[in-house]
């Protein structure tokens, strides 16, 4: 193990994880794509309803608890399962939890605004507060400080989750020691395909599997921005997580890969790729996806199958990320 990836053990760390999550290989939809198609069931991260931001939170609540917060903030879509995932590990930690939504998805039903994660947060006994703006990181961050500081004057100690690239990205760390637990299951695959968001799990994936020699490429899906945005951005991740952890950069430029051919009508809402993604996976391998996240990024197998990106027989690995309780409210967009 070189420095670049031993330097993660200097963080702290909080055990949200239940442990390894499998790799899975998917028959029918190998046979049906003509490659050989496994899945890495990052759904079932065990907290609440798993998903990729559980990695990413164990850093952010373990210096949450080192600088001893008892509240933790963050901001997110109206159904941001990051939010919802913080909002689990606040209760399992005995911590107060802060959402801000933000209006980032216009024209959703009432359904939207109040089901999935929504709902599953107000369970978790989380405080609200709306965020007027979805394209504006760093107002949202500077919101969440502001409410910070009010709980600072009334006695409590809280801990900003930031969004804005101006931050450590602490959580990409978090797929840095995925990308480790996924070669310790299986090296031998000719590509890894995944949801591209923050940056953070793509970026942290791809960083980690370098810093440990591999040179197995990402395809990083995108779900909020096109690709030629979404990769300027995870330049910038990139340049950022090598200063955190002071070292030569890991990622080289041309590594970084990145694909937008499912993420119309933009960021939230369902085309015509993802929602034939969602069904597909359901009904050939009794597996849901997302309609935010999984459901775009599964849509590029096919789509970097079909541009010939994805060699036929080809050994892919794709991460699911989970989000499924975003499923229910989106039963107007999902049209079954």
């Amino acid at each position: 193990m070189n420095d670049k990836f031993a330097g993660i053990g200097s963080f702290p760390r909080a055990e949200l994880l239940s442990g390894p999550t499998p790799v899975e290989r998917l028959d029918r939809l190998s046979q049906q794509l003509g490659i050989e198609l496994s899945i890495k069931r990052d759904d079932l991260t065990g907290l609440g309803f798993g998903g990729n931001k559980v990695r990413q939170l164990e850093f952010y609540f373990g210096a949450a608890l080192e600088k001893g917060a008892d509240t933790v903030l963050i901001t997110g879509a109206v159904q941001s399962n990051y939010a919802r995932t913080a909002a689990t590990a606040a209760a399992k930690l005995g911590l107060g939890a802060v959402i801000q939504m933000e209006d980032r998805v216009r024209g959703m039903d009432a359904i939207y605004n109040t089901s999935g994660n929504v709902l599953l947060s107000r369970m978790l006994g989380a405080e609200f507060m709306r965020y007027p703006e979805g394209e504006d990181e760093a107002g949202a961050d500077l919101a969440l400080r502001q409410r910070a500081e009010e709980l600072s004057n009334e006695g409590r100690t809280p801990y900003v989750i930031p969004l804005g690239l101006n931050n450590p990205p602490l959580g990409a760390l978090g797929y840095m020691k995925a990308a480790e637990e996924i070669l310790q299951q299986d090296d031998g695959f000719d590509c890894m395909v995944v949801a591209s968001g923050s940056g953070l799990t793509h970026f942290g994936l791809l960083a980690g599997l370098r810093a440990l020699g591999s040179s197995i490429p990402v395809h990083g899906i995108c779900v909020r921005r096109d690709a030629a945005a979404q990769s300027q951005r995870l330049a910038t991740v990139g340049t950022n997580l090598d200063a955190l952890l002071n070292c030569d950069p890991i990622v080289d430029a041309a590594d970084i890969l990145t694909w937008d051919g499912a993420l119309e009508p933009g960021y939230g809402h369902v085309g015509p790729p993802a929602r034939e993604a969602i069904m597909m996976m359901a009904r050939q391998e009794g597996l849901f996806l997302d309609p935010v996240y999984t459901g775009k990024s599964f849509a590029g197998v096919p789509g970097l199958v079909k541009e010939g990106v994805i060699a036929a027989g080809a050994r892919v690995l794709f991460i699911h990320t989970g989000g499924q309780p975003a499923l229910f409210a989106y039963q107007s967009e999902l049209e079954i």
